[in-house]
């Protein structure tokens, strides 16, 4: 089976794909930093670095399988509630639409935070979509279900040119917990109580050690109160560096090499030096194994 990934970014639906046996040939990104990191991993497919509103699609080999990930900050709380969430970056979708309209493959999958589901403009996508003669699928996963050291619940809209919706699930797997992914003897480390920390931040650590002891992990910012315990798979990783790992009286930021593990990429998967780069990449990404189960299990059924 051929395929294609638009947005392609940091290469997570791609290395899936690959493992699931799917030959990838074309990858595209408007980010340069995404295009650089995916060629560096995925040498032998064709990348294009560009808006793919602006596309030329009849430049895009020919395949059975579409793969995108359209832009999710219009739709991710992550984004916060005083942060606009205006549909030009929720439009990215509408490239699937004019790709499919071109190519017609047999299988394409959107995946996208569950809030797409709420997208305004989410029927008028389906109705183009059914037009082409696609009947779409809508299924949410968590990918620590299938054996990813993080909870991350995505929406794939698993879209075939049949004449119902597929239904797919996916085999069960125990939990990884975030201890499989933390080097306690790696990392930038700094006391808990240096001058300058936030109160909120000492607040949560407070909290953690009384749930968890001296080592979890905390979240640097957000919502969440009191610590996460390292025996539970980590909470979904966004652009930012989100989690700290506390050890005692002293803490850092989760490394993108560790984040890199949480997503289920290889051990070798090359990232930016840049972490604030790399963090971004990750953050973005589709966990491998997650593409990987969600793929196998679409072209068995399909």
């Amino acid at each position: 089976m051929i395929g294609v990934d638009l947005f392609a970014g940091a290469g997570g639906f791609t290395t899936g794909a690959q493992l699931a046996g799917v030959d990838v040939v074309w990858a595209a990104n408007h980010w340069k930093a995404a295009v650089q990191t995916h060629a560096a991993n995925h040498p032998t497919v064709e990348h294009v670095c560009q808006d793919l509103h602006q596309a030329d699609w009849s430049r895009v080999p020919r395949h059975d399988l579409l793969l995108a990930s359209p832009a999710c900050q219009g739709h991710s709380k992550a984004r916060g509630k005083d942060k606009p969430h205006h549909d030009t970056s929720r439009s990215t979708a509408w490239a699937v639409v004019a790709a499919a309209e071109y190519h017609r493959p047999s299988i394409i999958i959107v995946e996208n935070v569950a809030e797409m589901l709420g997208w305004r403009l989410l029927p008028a996508w389906r109705l183009a979509m059914q037009d082409l003669g696609y009947a779409i699928g809508e299924h949410i996963f968590d990918a620590a279900d299938v054996g990813v050291p993080q909870h991350r619940r995505r929406l794939f809209l698993v879209c075939t040119r049949s004449t119902v919706p597929l239904s797919v699930t996916l085999p069960a797997h125990a939990h990884i917990s975030a201890r499989t992914i933390i080097d306690f003897d790696a990392g930038r480390w700094s006391l808990v109580h240096r001058p300058g920390r936030a109160a909120k931040t000492l607040e949560r650590v407070k909290a953690g050690r009384a749930q968890h002891g001296d080592r979890f992990l905390v979240a640097y910012y957000g919502t969440a109160n009191g610590g996460r315990s390292l025996d539970r798979p980590i909470g979904t990783l966004t652009t930012r560096a989100r989690y700290a790992v506390v050890d005692g009286d002293r803490m850092r930021m989760v490394t993108p090499a560790e984040a890199r593990a949480a997503m289920s990429f290889p051990a070798d998967y090359w990232l930016p030096s840049n972490i604030k780069t790399a963090n971004h990449l990750i953050g973005n990404a589709v966990p491998p194994v997650l593409a990987q189960h969600v793929i196998a299990a679409v072209c068995e059924a399909a």
